[in-house]
């Protein structure tokens, strides 16, 4: 039994996008959005958003705040740095290894070397001021394999596994310690970011919409959230936890960083994504490469749905947001009636929910439009990526089906370039045409997947229980 009491001094601040009403009493925010009811004690300890520890009370309601998603951890205590070691898979990469290990300042570190061609050799005090151990594998077993390897060799509380492709920022460490003072948090995982964000085209596309980078905002990391895994090229985590677990599944030679995330999470463990601690990825950049391994990506949906049962979907909507598109697509005026009922009906429902706020009808009205863009933006997102070739064969059949979903690729693209457009430059059109090839090597390498495991799966859609 694991004491997840959060030490004194630990803060939990309201996330921004959470709404209060009722003089703080009702929060509403997280992901997936739920609507939290607090005590009057509890809402007042809470006063201008930022809630400090200093008893059993304050405890109690702090880890409330953080397992629901509306609040984010802000600790003031951190273990040292020196309880870390820092563990590197490596296969035929000696120059991005030199590379990371000049970026690491007296680390303990432990580079296990997965079978390479020629066996790693790290030259003495040169270029490095790490203590290095080289552990080495005489037949190359796999990513998996080797970070157990150097898990089993660790013998400090904390282990970062880092990719030979990396290279971590200033303070990347320090920042993610702390979150270490909960005592139920298992990893922390950072914004993983581009090393050379400007060389090409593809760079700058990468830059701004790769499949390592999670994006600005700090969450939890749970199955059904926001943040649904962190990758293992780069990663902070609780030694004993991990080595309960059994460490990465060595059966699987993609998406095993997935597999792990869930694992501990149906373990009760916490798992915290913090993009205020940067590590830069050295992106691949040519397209063969490029689209290569975006499909490689696709294929990790089948194990995972064999292991995970239920918890894999490539689209997760609504029911009735499903049915307004599908009546609204119809583009008669029928359809257009039974849209509107059908969001009526669910806009009722929602107010028996918010009932005992003011304004009701409005708060209810806000929050299904959010929905409903949301589902829709979900939909026309799947139909490019996870489903496109039967959206291909469909399009075949059908011309309205072909402008509809033409329509939908391009609105799909261009929002996806608006909400990105600060990050990495590239011109709309360019853009969107990356994004439909990124799209087409996953949603590629998904079937593929699924007809390896000959099972679908992977490929089934499911709608919220709530």
């Amino acid at each position: 039994m694991r004491n997840d009491r959060l030490p004194d001094g630990f803060g939990v601040r309201i996330d921004p996008r959470v709404r209060a009403y009722s003089g703080g009493r009702i929060l509403i925010g997280g992901s997936p959005t739920r609507l939290l009811r607090l005590a009057p004690e509890a809402a007042e300890m809470i006063g201008d958003g930022y809630l400090e520890v200093t008893g059993p009370k304050s405890a109690i309601v702090a880890r409330r705040l953080l397992d629901s998603g509306v609040g984010n951890p802000r600790p003031r205590l951190l273990p040292s740095p020196e309880d870390v070691t820092v563990i590197v898979p490596l296969y035929n990469n000696a120059d991005g290894l030199l590379r990371l290990l000049a970026a690491l300042r007296g680390h303990n570190v432990i580079v296990v070397d997965d079978g390479s061609d020629q066996p790693v050799c790290i030259p003495s005090n040169r270029g490095t001021r790490c203590r290095v151990t080289v552990l080495r594998h005489d037949h190359k077993q796999g990513p998996a394999a080797a970070r157990n390897a150097g898990l089993r060799a660790a013998t400090t509380d904390f282990v970062a596994f880092l990719d030979s492709d990396v290279v971590p920022r200033s303070g990347w460490l320090e920042v993610m310690l702390g979150h270490f003072s909960d005592p139920e948090v298992a990893l922390v995982a950072p914004r993983i970011v581009a090393l050379d964000p400007e060389s090409n085209t593809l760079a700058r596309y990468e830059h701004t919409r790769s499949s390592l980078d999670l994006g600005r905002r700090e969450s939890a990391v749970q199955s059904h959230g926001l943040v649904s895994y962190v990758p293992s090229a780069a990663l902070l985590v609780r030694r004993r936890a991990l080595l309960a677990q059994g460490g990465f599944d060595e059966s699987m030679q993609v998406a095993e960083d997935v597999d792990l995330c869930w694992r501990l999470e149906q373990e009760g463990w916490r798992l915290r994504y913090e993009p205020a601690a940067h590590v830069a990825h050295d992106h691949r950049i040519s397209f063969r490469a490029w689209f290569g391994r975006k499909m490689f990506y696709g294929t990790g949906a089948a194990p995972l749905a064999a292991r995970h049962a239920g918890m894999v979907s490539p689209l997760s909507v609504p029911s009735w947001t499903v049915v307004a598109a599908l009546l609204f697509a119809t583009l008669s005026r029928w359809g257009l009636f039974g849209g509107l009922i059908t969001l009526v009906t669910a806009l009722v429902r929602l107010r028996r929910v918010f009932a005992e706020l003011d304004n009701p009808t409005r708060i209810s009205a806000i929050y299904l439009a959010r929905g409903f863009f949301a589902g829709l933006w979900r939909l026309a997102s799947a139909m490019c990526r996870h489903y496109w070739p039967v959206t291909m064969l469909a399009m075949i059949a059908s011309r309205r089906i072909r402008r509809i979903a033409v329509t939908m690729a391009v609105a799909d693209g261009l929002a996806d370039w608006f909400t990105h457009r600060d990050s990495g430059g590239l011109d709309p059109f360019r853009y969107v045409a990356y994004k439909r090839m990124d799209d087409i090597a996953y949603g590629s390498g998904l079937w593929l997947g699924a007809y390896r495991a000959r099972s679908l799966e992977a490929l089934k859609p499911t709608t919220p229980s709530s």
